[in-house]
């Protein structure tokens, strides 16, 4: 263990480690999607995706060891019922921090099938990872803003649907399908200009899970709800890689689906539209209230 260092060389050496896996792991990457792109046949599709997910996978194991090398962090991490490595899942958390990435990804590497993220369409243009979430098939969301859609009316429910077909590619081999429901990281400026009902919360956005429910069907498994807490302060990623991170609670409940998700129509039945986002409203409310008691209990220790 080497958290004994200061934490600005705690910073540079995290950091040129996770570098050094990134690129270790691109390089891979990089060759099979290009032997992908000579040999695009459909047959061979499910052989890419599990080998851009075993890269994804070491990646994931290769950052675990500089975490544990530079970092002395205290994990408290309980997870309700058994996982499946070859099922589907619908993976939900609150958002705190670039930091809940790598929370998500170390509870859950080998565990489940490899998380793939809703992101954002222009992050396909970030140097390096644009390729291996496009390798790694991450559904890429294009979002529009009420300005834009005011203007044009006709691209009203064109992010949902792109949602969709991006959800029905991962019916070929198992997958964990990740979405953050608040969409964005919470600060306290953006819980205010919300007006958000929640202490701990921003408002969650349903659309998304509804048409990953709907296209994947009684394929998933399960709704793995997540809840991530920092007993000591949200951290940034650089208080991560300097080794401030002291301690991280997280709890995952795993809630079966109800059978009428999967068929009913979100985007043009009103009244199952209101049922769904009472339901995704529950979740919330019970969240908040678990990372009030969690914060409480972790100051009472």
């Amino acid at each position: 263990m080497l958290n004994f260092l200061p934490s600005a060389v705690l910073l540079i050496l995290a950091s040129v480690l996770l570098v050094i896996s990134t690129i270790l792991c691109f390089i891979p990457i990089l060759f099979f999607v290009v032997v992908r792109l000579i040999f695009p046949f459909s047959a061979l599709r499910k052989i890419y995706t599990s080998i851009f997910m075993s890269i994804a996978e070491a990646w994931i194991t290769m950052n675990k060891g500089w975490m544990k090398l530079t970092q002395k962090t205290e994990w408290d991490v309980k997870i309700g019922g058994e996982l499946k490595k070859d099922g589907w899942y619908l993976v939900t958390s609150n958002h705190q921090s670039w930091v809940d990435i790598f929370v998500l990804q170390s509870i859950f590497n080998r565990k489940i099938p490899f998380l793939k993220f809703f992101i954002k369409q222009e992050l396909i243009k970030v140097p390096v990872m644009g390729i291996c979430w496009w390798a790694l098939d991450f559904p890429f969301m294009k979002r529009y803003s009420k300005a834009y859609l005011e203007k044009h009316p006709e691209m009203r429910g064109k992010d949902l649907e792109s949602t969709k077909k991006a959800c029905e590619r991962f019916k070929l081999i198992p997958t964990s399908i990740m979405n953050f429901l608040e969409g964005t990281r919470f600060t306290q400026e953006k819980h205010d200009r919300q007006g958000s009902p929640f202490n701990y919360l921003l408002k969650p956005k349903s659309g998304g899970i509804a048409f990953a429910m709907q296209s994947m069907g009684e394929q998933l498994n399960r709704l793995l709800n997540v809840t991530i807490v920092y007993p000591d302060g949200i951290p940034s990623f650089a208080d991560f890689l300097a080794g401030k991170v002291k301690r991280v609670v997280v709890r995952v409940e795993q809630i079966r689906i109800p059978d009428k998700f999967f068929t009913a129509d979100y985007m043009n039945d009103q009244v199952f539209r209101a049922e769904f986002n009472h339901w995704v409203y529950k979740l919330w409310q019970d969240k908040d209230q678990l990372i009030g008691n969690l914060l409480s209990d972790s100051k009472g220790a």
